[in-house]
């Protein structure tokens, strides 16, 4: 699993991918109900996020050394999201991915199982009021 941390272009390449993913939820129409649910200072949810994706993608585990299990849907329990949030959180994901890392032979693997995870994530019908 290090080789695909290795082959995305290892941390500095990361951490690229999560800065353009923010700017990108701070920009796209599509993210507006993903960014909705965010605090005012993404910084924070940027570190975590690379944090997350170091170890997911075989590199240090720092985000379980410093919050222990990911359990990301507990965690993200208090936000409500629906269809539109995991939507444009996906839209970011991909556009930033494309923007910083490309490789489309390691997306066509990555792509499928972040979807998963972000559908995961829903814990309010469409049309439910946060």
């Amino acid at each position: 699993m290090t080789m695909l941390y290795d082959a995305l272009g290892g941390e500095q390449k990361l951490r690229r991918f999560t800065r353009r993913f923010y700017e990108l939820m701070d920009s796209l129409p599509e993210a507006r109900a993903c960014r909705a649910i965010h605090p005012a200072d993404l910084g924070p949810a940027e570190e975590k996020l690379f944090e997350y994706l170091s170890g997911w993608f075989g590199g240090p585990p720092l985000f379980t050394d410093k919050y222990g299990p990911p359990m990301l849907r507990a965690r993200h329990l208090p936000a409500p999201i629906g269809e539109e949030e995991a939507e444009g959180w996906l839209r970011c994901f991909r556009t930033a991915w494309g923007e910083t890392i490309g490789r489309p032979e390691i997306a066509a693997i990555v792509f499928p199982r972040v979807s998963a995870l972000a559908y995961h994530m829903i814990n309010r019908a469409s049309g439910e009021s946060a």
